[in-house]
């Protein structure tokens, strides 16, 4: 079937944390005979920051962010099968909701792609007026990276017809374990960009970590943090592309994920950080949320903390045989139940079974 995507970017991981789920995602669509065409808008220089070149599982159209760039992308939104809206591109995102529910074809799957759910709730739930809370019931299903069973009532309680979680995973292919780099020691390294909605918990699990341990060293990568305060012990990196993640998870003692509020306070929303970590057999430790052990078992496949101190007490307690052992079965875990391939197989069924409803009802 033919797939248009409206997202943010394919090409670019640059401040763009949904890069990886929508290769994963969307190759093994392409790998199942569903033919893509991404749209992305050109903005934010992720043009000028791309990781990889257009692939081949993929048709990318890059258009100008502008009033005649969208109309003249939304135009071809007729022409599919399936039509998806991702949430999160970051210009004229309330006129793509609008255009694609507008010019689907009547037998088209019109799919809301929330790749950040629990902040897109929090953002229309006070808004009745909001475009999407406005034209939700209009899509035939939401589909989301994550948020289990709090965000599914949520948004079937505004309206949606229908929401499955389809959860980020590990491209093997992509996320593996390789040769320490030196660039990247540290006892413990941390990468995400700066946001205002995730700030208050890195200072408290990363840098009250670092502060409580002077004597260890401490790695921050990602954009937005040069002019933020820091210990001494903390070193900055600045953007990590994605062909050097695999270097920056296996070269450290540990590794830490820290969610962004809104999902810390849902739960069920893993990062693709907690996917690439364990693809790469890092000793990964994570702030605390609900749902952690579905994909990976406390204390065995990974560590908890419930605060800075417990990060603290865990990077002092940890020694190389115990973070080796963690990360060898964080590794086993994603292989076994959470790469791309099992949500790529799961999303296709629901697509195919979607499509088919669809089509019956229209022509009924």
């Amino acid at each position: 079937m033919k797939i248009t995507f409206y997202g943010s970017s394919l090409l670019s991981s640059y401040w763009n944390g949904a890069a990886t789920y929508y290769r994963g995602i969307l190759s093994q669509l392409a790998q199942r005979g569903h033919q893509i065409h991404f749209y992305e808008p050109d903005a934010f220089e992720r043009q000028q920051h791309r990781d990889i070149d257009p692939p081949e599982w993929a048709r990318v159209t890059v258009y100008q962010a502008t009033p005649e760039g969208l109309r003249s992308v939304l135009d071809q939104a007729g022409n599919a099968d399936i039509v998806v809206k991702a949430s999160g591109v970051g210009v004229f995102d309330d006129e793509l909701v609008e255009g694609v529910l507008d010019r689907a074809a009547p037998d088209a799957l019109r799919i809301y792609w929330d790749v950040d759910a629990a902040a897109t709730l929090e953002e229309i739930a006070g808004t009745p007026d909001h475009p999407l809370r406005r034209r939700l019931p209009e899509f035939d299903l939401v589909l989301t990276y994550g948020g289990g069973p709090p965000v599914v009532s949520h948004y079937e309680q505004l309206g949606a017809r229908r929401c499955v979680p389809i959860y980020n995973a590990l491209d093997p292919a992509t996320h593996h374990p390789v040769a320490p780099d030196p660039r990247f020691s540290a006892d413990l390294s941390f990468l995400a960009n700066r946001l205002p909605d995730r700030e208050a918990r890195v200072e408290e699990f990363f840098l009250r970590a670092a502060a409580a341990l002077p004597d260890r060293s401490f790695l921050l990568g990602g954009n937005g943090w040069e002019t933020k305060a820091m210990p001494a012990n903390v070193r900055l990196l600045g953007h990590v592309g994605t062909r050097d993640h695999n270097a920056f998870n296996c070269t450290p003692s540990a590794v830490l994920n820290v969610a962004r509020d809104s999902m810390a306070n849902v739960g069920f929303s893993p990062a693709t950080r907690v996917f690439e970590a364990a693809g790469a057999a890092a000793c990964l430790i994570t702030d605390a949320w609900e749902g952690i052990e579905l994909f990976l078992t406390p204390d065995t496949e990974v560590l908890v903390a419930r605060d800075g101190q417990d990060v603290a007490e865990h990077v002092r307690s940890l020694t190389p045989e115990r973070a080796h052992g963690i990360g060898q079965a964080g590794l086993a875990r994603v292989l076994a139940e959470h790469t791309y391939a099992h949500r790529g197989a799961e999303a296709d069924r629901l697509l195919r079974s979607a499509v088919a409803g669809k089509r019956e009802t229209v022509a009924a």
